[in-house]
């Protein structure tokens, strides 16, 4: 721990990995408000107007905890990665300034009256504002991922002494990574948000409580999982052969693959293995011939590049990377075939309000889906980072080149307070996020249907 280097990573991956979990809530919440108010103003039926009300209560807790743990994540690169600022903060800076005043201002503008304006400002004006600020969340992942994948795919540009300076801001925005990797995280905040919905609608179901209403948010999270859930696959393999193509020594180590296999011959996938640095090789793996050619080049012989190409000093950490690559993927699968039961049970009748309280195990799994999204989720953003390393700005500029010149010991005591006070923030959303639940949607706050609807 006399390291800056690694304690200013530990604090940056401790307020990502803390922040994110917010977001993609957000995110995702919105768009279910977006049509949940959608289907109310268009069929005039009240049960959807109680589903946008209840459920957006819980968009509005974890929006302020997300506001209030992403100030300490980007403050760091001024305090703990002030070389890096410098050295690419003409761009990256931009890139979160623009996250700032193009989104989240947007997104907080129009939040007021999403909150506050029912019954106050005309239905199709508050729509509008639902709209926004979907639109404000949905924004302000693509300025951060975009901001990200320039640090896995740095283009539009050239670094001079040191710095980079731009050539073309819209290649350095649209870098190569920018589509799949924004695509990627934009699905995951989706998925999250679905399965949360799906997830709390079954608790409430297996205590048969408002069956009726959440019956209805049950079967709309469903619905668009189905759709989500192998557009988020197909995303995902194509984000791979990016990586593949752009980043081969963090797909090596993702694989955990030592020896560049011959043209002509098969690379096999490891299933399982024991990576071993020292040795450059894996001391034992279980392997499925083929499959690591199928899987990163679509075809049965196709060469992948192994890590014994690149200098050990530029290899990534392998244990991380691969197992957290191989969670990731193994819950991606368990989802997919979640969502192929419930739609069997479905199709046999058994979602009735009648039936639904019957399928025990089915409800089960959705609630165990909740925070197992969420693993899947951190583990998908663990391999994305740690497999960038030893790059902060991937094949340029080292993370150790990056850091602030500070003693560990004020890193270090940072570090503490931050996880201190993360703990409390997290404390109170579970005690509030109760609340929202043990109280269910209730009735509307106002008692009636919003005023003025036909306008």
């Amino acid at each position: 721990m006399n390291d800056p280097v690694l304690i200013a990573r530990l604090q940056f991956a401790l307020t990502a990995m803390f922040h994110i979990l917010w977001p993609v809530l957000t995110i995702g919440l919105s768009l279910f408000l977006v049509l949940t108010e959608g289907l109310y103003l268009k069929t005039k039926d009240r049960l959807y107007y109680r589903q946008t009300r209840f459920w957006s209560r819980l968009f509005i807790l974890n929006f302020a905890v997300g506001v209030v743990t992403g100030i300490p994540m980007e403050f760091q690169f001024g305090t703990n990665w002030s070389a890096f600022s410098r050295a690419g903060g003409d761009l990256f800076g931009h890139l979160l300034g623009f996250e700032a005043t193009m989104a989240f201002m947007l997104e907080a503008a129009f939040l007021t009256i999403m909150i506050w304006g029912w019954n106050k400002v005309p239905p199709r004006m508050h729509y509008f504002a639902t709209i926004m600020v979907a639109f404000g969340g949905t924004l302000s992942a693509f300025w951060i991922m975009s901001a990200n994948a320039w640090m896995q795919t740095p283009q539009g540009g050239t670094f001079e002494k040191g710095h980079f300076v731009v050539h073309s801001s819209l290649k350095a925005i649209f870098s190569s990574n920018t589509p799949w990797s924004f695509g990627h995280m934009w699905l995951a905040c989706l998925t999250i948000t679905l399965f949360v919905i799906g997830g709390i609608s079954a608790w409430y179901l297996l205590k048969n409580r408002d069956s009726a209403f959440f019956l209805c948010s049950f079967k709309i999270a469903l619905t668009a999982a189905i759709l989500v859930t192998p557009l988020q696959i197909f995303i995902g393999d194509g984000s791979g052969l990016e990586i593949g193509r752009t980043q081969p020594s963090k797909l090596a180590a993702i694989e955990a693959h030592w020896r560049t296999n011959p043209m002509g011959s098969p690379a096999h996938w490891n299933l399982l293995a024991w990576p071993d640095k020292e040795i450059q090789g894996n001391r034992w793996a279980l392997q499925i011939p083929y499959m690591l050619s199928i899987l990163d080049t679509h075809s049965l012989t196709g060469q992948v590049k192994g890590l014994r190409e690149f200098p050990r000093e530029d290899q990534p950490p392998i244990w991380l990377p691969f197992y957290a690559f191989r969670l990731m993927v193994g819950l991606g699968i368990a989802f997919f075939l979640l969502m192929l039961w419930s739609v069997w049970v479905w199709r046999r009748g058994g979602l009735s309000l009648e039936r639904i309280t019957s399928q025990k195990t089915l409800l089960k799994a959705w609630m165990a889906a909740v925070p197992l999204s969420y693993l899947a989720m951190e583990a998908g953003w663990a391999t994305r980072e740690v497999g960038r390393q030893p790059w902060i700005i991937y094949g340029i500029l080292r993370t150790r080149e990056g850091v602030s010149p500070l003693p560990a010991w004020t890193m270090g005591g940072s570090l503490v307070v931050l996880g201190l006070l993360y703990l409390a923030l997290l404390i109170t959303f579970l005690l509030f996020a109760r609340n929202i639940i043990r109280n269910g949607p209730g009735n509307d706050e106002d008692g009636s249907d919003p005023k003025g609807l036909e306008r």
